[in-house]
């Protein structure tokens, strides 16, 4: 019944993109129904495939082993203070975040081979011709599946005359997908009661790609004429001098990838406290029988949405809440509150597969500034336009999140392994 739920959750999804689509009547439903198939078929194949269990169980072994690469330099580091007592309190800035500098510094070194243009050129031309988008946008929609907002420099020399429809796109595609230098930050967050939940990453990050194609392409639909339309765009790729050269630089980037992610979650996280407990004087005033919060509130935003996924009537709350702290608190203390309350058996096993996927994007007000920040720094003369539809992208990221956690709800049956007490 649940994945019945899910099914009409997609439904509601589309029909809230349309709703606030800029111009329903030019919509071309091509993009956005070719895309929900494509989310259809790699979901189908993540959970429905006949060998999923062998293929996807090497698979994630395989990801746990090189994030476990990663954490030697960090050990190094850090000494025993890198390996956290069976009771002991987990430390982000020690056990999880140095490993987003070892990924940066890992694509790098792939991109200075060629394995990633040679990746992506596949990927985007396989989209550019099913989904009949530009091949700046099928190029900036495959690079989001495996980096952030680096992908937006793959097209630099086509943002100055882009349409307002792909620049649409560039940002929500970036705010609906994660980056693979920061996979190792949220399987550490939950490795512990969700054992396959890098291989389940993986799998939403393949499946966002192609849900911020629907969502963009139905609330900002393309009135114009695309400068590649039709043509093969390949990435913008500076290649560093040598080996050495290229770990460093991508390390350089990690480096402040890192300070960014930090910086963002003290300036936010302090922030929004101010913000609750000056919600929480007001609540107490009006008698409120509990505080006030700022992602109490948005978890009432969020409800119907969560409702619709599929999520077990007990559990909708408390997945709205951290989809509301992931807005204003960015997905990394969403993940580990997820971890949590799955340790604590506080949620069921389809809730915490439906979040994972859900929270498994940079849909939040922190990415807001540095995406559109990021783009116009590239092309200086679109910042205006950039700025116009940045709120509106940020909402589309939000549905395209959504919709990957409905497509998990969708195809989610017993024999998924969730928790640790769960599975055959």
């Amino acid at each position: 019944m649940a994945n019945l739920v899910a099914l009409l959750g997609v439904a509601v999804l589309i029909g809230a993109a349309t709703a606030l689509s800029t111009d329903r009547k030019r919509i071309r439903w091509r993009a956005p129904l070719m895309a929900l198939a494509l989310q259809l078929v790699i979901a189908s194949v993540f959970f429905l495939f006949p060998g999923r269990k062998a293929f996807f169980g090497l698979l994630n072994t395989a990801v746990l082993k090189v994030i476990d690469c990663g954490g030697e330099g960090v050990r190094f580091l850090f000494g025993h203070l890198a390996t956290p007592p069976p009771e002991g309190q987990f430390v982000l800035a020690i056990h999880a975040l140095p490993l987003v500098i070892f990924f940066a510094a890992l694509v790098s070194l792939l991109y200075h081979l060629g394995v990633m243009q040679r990746l992506l050129s596949v990927l985007a031309k396989g989209l550019s011709k099913l989904l009949g988008l530009s091949g700046a946008e099928a190029l900036v929609a495959a690079s989001n599946i495996f980096v952030g907002v680096e992908a937006t420099t793959s097209v630099r020399p086509y943002l100055a005359q882009m349409t307002q429809s792909e620049l649409f796109l560039i940002l929500t595609a970036g705010m609906s997908t994660i980056a693979s230098t920061v996979l190792a930050l949220y399987v550490s967050a939950l490795q512990g009661q969700f054992p396959e939940i890098a291989v389940h990453l993986i799998s939403a990050s393949f499946l966002s790609a192609p849900a911020a194609v629907c969502m963009a392409k139905v609330m900002c639909p393309e009135t114009g004429d695309p400068l590649t339309l039709g043509k093969v765009v390949e990435p913008d790729y500076r290649k560093a001098g040598n080996v050495i050269e290229s770990i460093l630089n991508g390390a350089n980037d990690g480096v402040r990838m890192l300070l960014g992610i930090v910086s963002a979650l003290i300036a936010f996280i302090g922030i929004v406290a101010l913000v609750n407990l000056f919600l929480g004087g007001i609540g107490h005033v009006c008698g409120a029988e509990s505080a006030w919060t700022v992602q109490g509130l948005l978890a009432y935003v969020y409800y119907p949405f969560i409702a619709v996924l599929g999520v077990p009537s007990g559990d909708i709350m408390d997945v709205a809440r951290l989809v509301g702290d992931r807005l204003v608190l960015t997905e990394v203390p969403s993940y580990f509150a997820l971890g949590a309350m799955a340790a604590e058996g506080a949620l069921e096993a389809r809730s915490v597969l439906v979040a994972s996927y859900v929270l498994c994007g940079f849909a939040h007000v922190a990415s807001l500034g540095i995406f559109v920040g990021g783009a116009g720094a590239l092309a200086p003369e679109r910042l205006p336009d950039l700025g116009k539809i940045g709120i509106r992208a940020l909402i589309a990221a939000n549905l395209a999140c959504l919709m990957t956690g409905a497509m998990a709800s969708l195809f989610y049956h017993p024999g998924v392994q969730v928790l640790v007490s769960a599975g055959p």
